[in-house]
């Protein structure tokens, strides 16, 4: 709220008594000297800072965080909180960094200033109420210290007493926000006082017609019910004096936004609005609330369903009285709130009373009235106890909102998510295409890794691709059960079409080893041909036959065999000129039906963790029960024997010239122990351009030698090769070799 315009000459004197530490200072007798002292020293600080800026009104602009440190001043807070008050627009509008502030006056303060900066720059778009809601739980969980929400709500309340100042076009959305985002939070954290004032402000700039035509009628309602108000107070303080209660009334008058909403919601005049004026009685002690109760009832008569117990059940934000409604002379009805004093300041300041009754705590007398409040009291020893600002903060937060996160969408739509959920999470959240899609991602436009973890109030944008698919590590990180079951509802679909892609090409390899050129198709008269066929393995359909063949569920040269009988029954026979040349070529060249693999099989293809064979090696394919193809390396002693057991469910498979990604393989390096030898190691390894994906060390530390084992990803038998050269190299290496084949 900043303008250029010079302030009037005339205004000068009370400008620059309104900018001055004095206007501040009647407020700070609480304070310690040291305390009041560094309060000084950032007034003279912002004060600097700000010099030559000045408020829409022409005021100077120091005005503002003085207005703010003020009514922080109200509620008690400490130095330091007051300081960052002071302190709050500098870092936002004055170049002032933060470290020259963390320099100047503490890291505390610093860090309470930084977050009021970053809730500044979180700026709410839209009326819909679910969105109103998740915005103001992100303020409160993005705030790491009460203290922090409290300046907000002071320095929000300033500037909505001073909106008039402001261009008019601007009213609506402050005045919108006012009331859909802070209002609700004063409430939720019990400041009445703070949250009727907002209400008020925001209706009077929202609805100023309205505002203006019930403030004109409640006036006339109250010249006209003076005396009755009067007569009121007169009879209940008598009743009281006669059964020699000491109590303290106050008369208690509804707001313009409450009556306006009562109004709006029960279509009622303004005439019918029968509870705008009430009575507060304050007492000594929780006992004396229902003695007074019982006296009240004996003066008027209560309205049935109109009591209700708030300090038996007190509400989540700390809140306790008595409520009843009596009916009152000329048949009026009048609400009466019976509390104590130490329930008062609760209700009046809230989370604040934590503060205020630190400062007003008597020092003898019966302090359990005082500590009427069981929620006050939790406050209070958590700050006994810890003296932690942030386990304080945690405390009240429990009572507020579960666990989560609320991040925004790049067009400002707030989503919430459990805490230590991931980009990936928040990609599914949006749309499980978007999630299936994903290729990168950034928050507030820095590029991040997949995995990272989101934070309170972060912007993030999703990049995706049409030929990105979901990658399987993802379920190792994600964290939501949306993210978990649409990846693996990916995966199971893609490994199903892979599945189903290799279950073909192995029923047509198997059926030229018998002699005929290519599977039949399903039109015309070979459908009959395939209802046999499918009748004989017991699928519904082709595609499901093909399924079970990739995932090793059926034996292709079996069903093959049967589809050839089927062939032979309608006249068909092998070709002997293609049977001869695949089942008794002398040749060791693997036939046409071979499965070419290129790394970017997913689910239905598996490279065995016995041997962990590389483009280069030699390989043979078994198709494992319902585990779909396992490669392992031709000379793998696991494979030789399954050979032996189950030689038909071996395949023809092998690399393709071009492999699309690395491979992992291990590798044992036996080393001389001592200082730098696996960073030596490590180098090597890094020379030859292999990734090390896992390293596995011997507990053999007090001894000579010690086998390190490496998990490394390379491209090919060469690229090995060359690794174990530049490790052989190595200083402090004794041996380096591939790990060998575990029987």
């Amino acid at each position: 709220m900043k303008a250029k315009a010079p302030a009037s000459s005339s205004a000068a004197a009370a400008n620059a008594t309104a900018a001055s530490f004095a206007s501040l200072t009647a407020k700070l007798d609480y304070l310690g000297a040291s305390d009041l002292e560094q309060v000084r020293l950032a007034y003279r600080f912002a004060d600097q800072a700000h010099l030559g800026q000045l408020r829409n009104s022409g005021e100077p602009f120091i005005t503002h965080p003085i207005a703010v440190a003020a009514r922080c001043a109200e509620w008690k807070l400490d130095a330091q909180a007051l300081m960052a008050a002071l302190l709050h627009d500098a870092l936002e509008d004055c170049s002032v960094t933060k470290i020259e502030l963390v320099e100047r006056f503490g890291a505390p303060v610093a860090e309470l200033v930084d977050g009021l900066t970053k809730l500044d720059k979180l700026h709410f778009n839209t009326r819909e109420e679910g969105q109103a809601e998740s915005f103001r739980k992100m303020l409160l969980a993005m705030a790491r210290d009460v203290r922090v929400i409290l300046i907000k709500l002071a320095d929000r309340t300033h500037n909505m007493r001073t909106l008039a100042d402001t261009p008019h076009e601007k009213w609506s959305r402050i005045a919108s926000e006012t009331l859909d985002i802070y209002a609700p939070i004063a409430h939720r954290l019990g400041l009445n006082q703070t949250y009727r004032e907002l209400q008020n402000l925001a209706f009077q700039y929202l609805r100023p017609w309205r505002y203006a035509i019930l403030s004109k009628a409640l006036t006339k309602a109250r010249s006209r019910r003076r005396d009755l108000i009067k007569k009121v107070q007169f009879e209940v303080d008598t009743a009281f004096a006669n059964s020699g209660m000491d109590v303290r009334l106050a008369g208690r008058e509804k707001t313009l936004y409450s009556i306006y909403k009562k109004m709006e919601e029960k279509h009622l005049s303004f005439a019918q609005v029968t509870d705008i004026y009430g009575f507060r009685v304050l007492v000594p002690s929780v006992i004396d609330c229902y003695t007074a109760l019982g006296i009240l009832h004996q003066l008027y008569k209560p309205v049935p369903g109109k009591f209700k117990d708030h300090i038996a059940i007190g509400k989540l934000n700390g809140y306790q009285s008595l409520h009843t409604t009596l009916v009152g002379p000329a048949g009026i009805n009048i609400e009466f709130q019976l509390r104590t004093e130490a329930m008062h300041m609760v209700a009046e300041s809230g989370i604040a009373a934590h503060w205020l009754y630190k400062a007003k705590q008597p020092q003898a007398g019966n302090s359990s009235d005082w500590q009427g409040s069981k929620w006050l009291q939790s406050l209070l020893d958590i700050e006994d106890e810890t003296r932690d600002a942030a386990e304080f903060w945690d405390h009240v937060k429990v009572d507020l909102f579960p666990d989560a996160v609320y991040v925004f969408t790049p067009k400002s739509q707030i989503m919430a998510l459990p805490k230590g959920a991931t980009v990936v999470d928040f990609a599914y959240a949006i749309h499980s295409n978007v999630g299936d899609r994903t290729l990168a991602a950034r928050i507030n436009g820095e590029q991040v890794p997949l995995r990272t973890e989101i934070k309170n109030g972060d912007v993030i944008e999703i990049i995706t691709a049409p030929e990105s698919t979901p990658n399987p590590a993802w379920l190792g990180f994600v964290r939501t059960a949306r993210a978990r079951s649409k990846i693996r509802q990916h995966l199971k679909t893609l490994a199903q079409a892979e599945s189903e892609e290799l279950g073909e090409k192995m029923l047509a390899q198997a059926l030229r080893l018998e002699g005929i050129e290519k599977l039949p198709d399903d039109t015309g008269v070979n459908k009959v041909l395939w209802e046999k066929l499918l009748r004989f393995s017991g699928n519904k359909n082709i595609s499901e036959l093909f399924i079970d063949l990739g995932l090793g569920k059926r034996i292709a040269g079996i069903v093959a065999k049967q589809l050839l009988r089927l062939l032979a029954d309608r006249g068909e026979k092998p070709d002997a000129l293609l049977l001869t040349r695949e089942r008794y070529s002398t040749s060791e060249a693997i036939s046409q039906g071979s499965v070419v693999l290129d790394g970017s099989e997913n689910a239905s293809v598996k490279f065995a963790p016995c041997c962990r064979p590389v483009p280069g090696d030699g390989i043979v394919g078994y198709l494992g029960r319902g585990e779909g193809l396992i490669v392992h390396a031709s000379d793998c002693a696991v494979a030789q024997k399954l050979k032996q057991k189950e030689y038909e469910r071996f395949i023809n498979v092998e690399w393709s010239d071009e492999p699309t990604r690395t491979f992992e393989t291990e590798v044992v390096v036996t080393v001389i122990n001592g200082k730098g030898v696996l960073a030596r190691v490590a180098a090597a390894l890094a020379a030859a351009e292999a990734d090390i994906t896992h390293i596995d060390m011997a507990d053999e530390a007090a001894q000579d030698a010690t086998d390190l084992r490496f998990v490394i990803a390379v491209r090919n038998s060469q690229q090995l090769d060359t690794a174990l050269h530049n490790l052989r190299r190595t200083p402090s290496v004794l041996k380096a070799q591939r790990a060998k084949i575990k029987p």
